[in-house]
């Protein structure tokens, strides 16, 4: 089994007693049944962890001791912005858990003519916080110490007019994509992955990306759903230039 990890936001404040804050404290008694002398470990979502050993644990107090800095986790090499339209609750959970255990450094809801979700702002924002509760579970899983940014939604046009001169790779997902991801040199800066819909993007919508400067990428001869290429496209930029190159 391998060693429990909780988010603890910055700023830390430990001698040599750390608390966990009362949702971490919670789950390590309620649902882990984690118990004195257990080891655990702890990040602050900004790439610091510490391994540690539960000294108390009771109701909803869970102490640790035996603080040690962890190794520094790796750069990543590529900072990858998933720009991914607005799909079905369930989908875009699960893009975002998928996501952030890929790499992408920040995720950004997009709301399309085809979107299937349309969110008002009240309904946005609690989105927007149940979607960082998704990567912070995710990070906890699968070993990593940054959390990825992840964006309020916003409107297509709105978003689309500010990409207009903004500097980095600007890639666009298309089933008659004029390129693969094999042609283009290995970007600087950041690199937007631009993902559309169930329906895909209206004609309006590829023209608007392509003047902003989005190049139209073809991953292979199939059509993907929208969950699939967000993953797929990922792995694809990882694989070529960055971690699992």
């Amino acid at each position: 089994m391998s060693t429990p990890r909780f988010y603890c936001p910055p700023p830390w404040h430990f001698d040599t007693i750390f608390e966990l804050p009362p949702e971490a404290a919670h789950h390590a008694n309620r649902v882990l049944r984690l118990r004195v002398n257990d080891p655990v470990q702890v990040f602050d979502g900004k790439g610091n962890a510490l391994d540690a050993t539960i000294s108390e644990i009771s109701g909803k107090r869970v102490e640790l001791i035996n603080l040690k800095p962890c190794a520094t986790e790796l750069q990543q090499n590529l900072h990858i912005v998933l720009a991914q339209a607005m799909c079905s609750s369930e989908k875009m959970d699960w893009v975002v858990q998928k996501a952030t255990e890929l790499g992408a450094a920040e995720i950004l809801p997009v709301q399309t003519q085809r979107s299937v979700a349309k969110l008002t702002s009240e309904r946005a924002e609690k989105r927007t916080e149940h979607w960082q509760s998704v990567a912070v579970s995710a990070c906890e899983q699968c070993g990593r110490n940054t959390l990825p940014q992840t964006h309020a939604p916003q409107e297509f046009t709105i978003w689309m007019s500010q990409q207009r001169g903004t500097p980095g790779a600007k890639l666009i997902l298309q089933p008659g994509g004029a390129t693969t991801l094999h042609q283009h040199p290995r970007p600087q800066g950041k690199i937007t992955l631009l993902v559309g819909p169930e329906g895909g993007f209206s004609a309006d919508e590829v023209l608007m990306a392509h003047q902003a400067g989005f190049v139209s990428i073809l991953l292979g001869p199939r059509v993907l759903r929208t969950e699939t290429a967000a993953l797929a496209g990922i792995t694809a930029l990882q694989t070529i230039w960055g971690d699992f190159s």
